[in-house]
């Protein structure tokens, strides 16, 4: 019985995990950021990693210690695009290469973003896609990208990509009017909780060019909605229907371009199940579980599986 390690050290989460035999176990954390603040600094990130990777590795291998270890995988960084570079990565692709060298097994790297799609295959059941073409979106603090994803014999999948945010991303936009709301980081269980209490309806037009959206405007009408007096929970949920406008918008846009491909959506954002429900009902378009969502390694785990013939 074949083991595979992997390890994810994003900007906001240590994250490790196993697969055996079709499972998989993770253990993960956030790391620890300031009240008031809305992140880190890339040389924090990467000391408060190295303080959290042994303990989580500790607590991986006691709820389900090695078998036989047969690959080790990671996120080296976060696209696969030439020149993709994040501090933080180097700390669980270095822990990645000393385990790989110390136990004589192969190391396979991947880019964070990959590892979000393939965690939102696991988690929903559907990993025939691996070879189909498909719609992936990537919505987090550091991402709101669409991009295509076609199989590929030696990365399991490639990845191109059709439209973006051309500013703020979905995550910061939530973290933000979270903020101003006085929410904890990160906030979008928070905001999901606060929104779900408002009766309101918005009807949202999207700032668009082309299949790319503007989000900016969502932290400012915000600000101006808070100066006016508006309920909070009617602000959290202008913000979050906003953010469902604008991913409509750009679904719309590329299944006009690309008709019938399947549409998945990956990143912790996607965990909002108000957002989910609305895709989920007018695409039949495919979720990660919360678990699944945000930042983890379980996807890596399933590329290198896959990678080494395991899945």
């Amino acid at each position: 019985m074949a083991d595979v390690l992997a390890l994810d050290t994003s900007n906001y989460t240590t994250s490790t995990a196993l697969f055996r035999d079709g499972q998989i176990f993770q253990q993960k954390h956030l790391l620890p950021v300031k009240e008031g603040e809305l992140g880190l600094r890339q040389s924090d990130a990467v000391f408060h990693h190295v303080q959290q990777l042994p303990e989580l590795m500790e607590a991986l291998l006691g709820q389900s210690p090695l078998q036989k270890l047969q690959a080790v995988g990671c996120s080296a960084r976060p696209r696969t695009q030439p020149g993709s570079y994040m501090p933080c990565f180097t700390v669980g692709h270095g822990a990645a290469r000393m385990l790989a060298a110390s136990f004589g097994v192969s190391l396979h790297s991947f880019s964070h973003q990959q590892g979000h799609i393939a965690a939102a295959l696991w988690s929903a059941r559907r990993l025939n896609l691996f070879e189909k073409e498909f719609i992936a979106f990537h919505v987090s603090g550091g991402t709101t990208e669409a991009v295509l994803v076609a199989p590929d014999r030696e990365n399991v999948f490639s990845v191109s990509l059709l439209a973006q945010s051309l500013d703020l991303k979905g995550g910061q936009a939530v973290d933000r009017v979270g903020k101003l709301l006085g929410l904890r980081f990160p906030a979008g269980p928070e905001l999901e909780k606060l929104a779900a209490q408002s009766q309101k309806r918005y009807k949202i037009h999207p700032s668009m060019k082309g299949a790319d959206c503007s989000l900016s405007g969502i932290e400012n009408q915000c600000g101006r909605m808070k100066n006016d007096g508006v309920p909070f929970q009617d602000i959290a949920k202008f913000c979050l229907c906003s953010l469902l406008a604008a991913l409509d918008a750009m679904a719309e846009t590329l299944l006009r371009e690309h008709p019938k491909l399947p549409l998945v959506f990956a990143g912790g954002v996607m965990a909002n199940q108000f957002i989910r429900k609305s895709l989920t009902a007018k695409y039949g378009a495919y979720f990660a579980e919360p678990a699944f969502s945000a930042d983890n390694a379980a996807g890596i785990a399933v590329l290198t599986a896959r990678r080494e013939g395991l899945l």
